[in-house]
């Protein structure tokens, strides 16, 4: 008797932190598309839309800048998912 009582309240407790696991695994996952999306929507109103990156439409200043800044802001975005990806999630047992 005392073992069935026992039982039906440690399930919840799993299932809950499953949930709550389950809840930032996808918050994670929304952040790395959203910041992706946003550095790509950046990058191509400054190169194409404003004409940075097109060797007809900018000075060899403005294309340093932008290609410098590329590459940066790269090594960046690619630096902040690294460190939101690299926290192993413990197994749902």
């Amino acid at each position: 008797m005392a073992e069935e009582t026992e039982h039906p309240q440690q399930e919840p407790r799993k299932i809950d932190k499953l949930d709550r696991d389950l809840f930032w695994f996808l918050i994670k996952i929304m952040r790395t598309i959203f910041v992706g999306f946003f550095w790509m929507f950046f990058n191509v109103f400054l190169g194409l839309f404003l004409g940075f990156a097109v060797p007809e439409e900018s000075t060899p200043g403005r294309m340093i800048f932008f290609y410098s800044w590329f590459v940066l802001s790269l090594a960046a975005y690619l630096y902040m998912i690294w460190r939101f990806w690299r926290k192993k999630m413990d197994r749902p047992d």
